[in-house]
């Protein structure tokens, strides 16, 4: 497991559909060790601070195998790393074995995993086309968004070092399954509530679902 690229990127304003955007999904990788702080990297920036960033969202890990996919599904098209949006860019981290709870050392930061990422309408922009956001998500290639828990130096080549983990077994795509395909599951609910790390945003969209449902956390609810 490796880091390949360190992606960053300052807000800029582009016109999607006659009106002027911000946003700060253009990231172009950055060469040398960059310091990596609670909020984002230095030389980064979100547009956004009521959707986007936030220190449940300080990072977003975007895995380096996704893009041979997109190469597939979008022929033509360029995708540098960085095209996600992506501040690092990984090798040997899939959504299907990471999961919220995970704790990884890269560089002399560490960082925990507290969510996966739910596309907006600007990664329709960065891509120029309004269905991506649909595909994106279907795909269930979505990345992951990391905590910072200590601050620290990063760069393209570093390791990427698991240092704990939480037992709960739930994974970056159960929790994108919940939200797309398996919202009625009570069992994966509950197990999704007891995730140490687990975004508070998610915890709370999780237990309205809980409530509708009639289960409750940690309880014995059956599926509906």
């Amino acid at each position: 497991m490796k880091l390949i690229s360190v992606n960053v990127g300052l807000p800029r304003e582009v016109v999607w559909k006659h009106k002027r955007v911000r946003t700060g999904i253009f990231k172009e990788p950055r060469a040398g060790r960059v310091r990596l702080r609670t909020l984002n990297l230095d030389g980064d920036q979100q547009a956004d601070l009521s959707v986007h960033g936030g220190a449940d969202k300080a990072v977003y890990a975007y895995p380096a195998e996704h893009y041979e996919f997109w190469r597939g599904e979008l022929p033509g098209m360029q995708l540098p790393w960085g095209m996600f949006g992506e501040n690092l860019t990984t090798q040997g981290l899939l959504e299907t074995a990471v999961q919220i709870g995970d704790r990884f050392r890269i560089g002399s930061a560490e960082l925990l995993v507290t969510q996966p990422r739910m596309p907006c309408y600007k990664l329709g922009i960065k891509f120029g086309r309004d269905d991506f956001i649909r595909r994106f998500l279907n795909s269930k290639r979505t990345g992951f968004y990391f905590a910072v828990l200590r601050e620290g130096d990063v760069a393209a080549g570093d390791g990427l070092e698991p240092i704990g983990t939480h037992h709960s077994g739930v994974t970056v795509e159960d929790i994108v399954n919940l939200y797309v395909t398996e919202k009625d599951n009570v069992e994966l609910l509950q197990r999704a509530l007891q995730a140490e790390g687990l975004a508070e945003g998610w915890r709370g969209y999780f237990k309205d679902r809980l409530d509708k449902l009639g289960g409750q956390p940690g309880g014995s609810g059956e599926h509906t």
